[in-house]
């Protein structure tokens, strides 16, 4: 199998809202209407979709109750400075995400911060000096 990563899907609450959200941070949805039951945004080789919560427990068979969970993992958006780490992070809240833990220095030696979007998705916005991911 080829080792890559093609799609990630969020289950949301409410899709129109999530595409807002996204979109006031400066994306662009792909080939969407209004009322469409799923969004794609583009990020550079792998695809963003919102899907709606309950369609994607009924389409994977988890209850709602346990797909609404999603602490476990996070979604990453780096950028080349400290400096941008600031920017963004103001960026997503100003575009309603929820501050969890302000960006400050990493053990691991980098710089880190964390939001949830307006559905809970954690999104950690990093500069890392190790690796260039932006």
């Amino acid at each position: 199998m080829k080792q890559k990563l093609s799609l990630i899907t969020l289950g949301v609450v409410d899709i129109e809202r999530s595409v807002r959200f996204y979109e006031s941070l400066g994306w662009v949805s792909v080939a969407r209407n209004i009322g469409d039951d799923v969004a794609f945004f583009e990020m550079g080789g792998v695809h963003l979709s919102l899907f709606g919560r309950d369609d994607l427990a009924a389409e994977t068979g988890i209850p709602p109750a346990a797909s609404a969970r999603s602490s476990s993992f996070t979604l990453a958006h780096n950028e080349p400075s400290e400096a941008e780490v600031d920017r963004a992070f103001e960026e997503f809240l100003l575009a309603g995400a929820t501050e969890v833990k302000r960006p400050a220095p990493t053990a691991w030696g980098g710089y880190s911060g964390y939001v949830a979007d307006p559905d809970g998705h954690l999104w950690e916005v990093a500069f890392n000096p190790f690796s260039d991911w932006t």
